[in-house]
């Protein structure tokens, strides 16, 4: 390979790896403003309650995230990339740490299936108010 082609990919490594970092940066790193819609729907009210008592601690109000865990109301939530049953299988199961630095979470146990879908419909609408809508994976 010429030079300036190991240049070239050195270059677009470094670039991956830039992204790739930025991703597993801890964040956020300054509060996110996050705005509750003027209004939610009656599921959405009940996921709220569910979520202030088992996500908010780590996920933040609104989430927003805290220094325990990253905000949920993020782009990289949106449903195209982390549909509905990605957040069942987060609280049923656990998940390894993959997006972010704050380590593995746990699974939730105490969190029932109407209970997580109320929280996910909360999520869904508090991102809709924050201009989060489904993309297309991996475009």
């Amino acid at each position: 390979m010429k030079r300036w082609s190991w240049l070239a990919v050195g270059g677009a490594l470094l670039g991956s790896l830039a992204v790739a970092w930025s991703l597993l940066a801890p964040e956020p790193q300054e509060p996110i403003r996050i705005v509750e819609p003027a209004t939610l729907s009656p599921a959405a009210v009940a996921g709220k309650v569910a979520y202030e008592a088992n996500c908010a601690g780590c996920h933040g109000q609104t989430g927003a995230g805290t220094d325990r865990g990253p905000p949920l109301v993020h782009v990289i939530y949106h449903p195209g990339h982390h549909a509905d049953a990605a957040f069942h299988v987060a609280a049923k199961s656990g998940v390894r740490q993959h997006h972010w630095r704050f380590g593995n979470m746990p699974a939730q146990p105490q969190v029932g299936d109407p209970e997580l879908q109320a929280i996910v419909r909360y999520i869904r609408e508090v991102q809709q108010a924050n201009g989060i809508m489904a993309e297309r994976h991996g475009g």
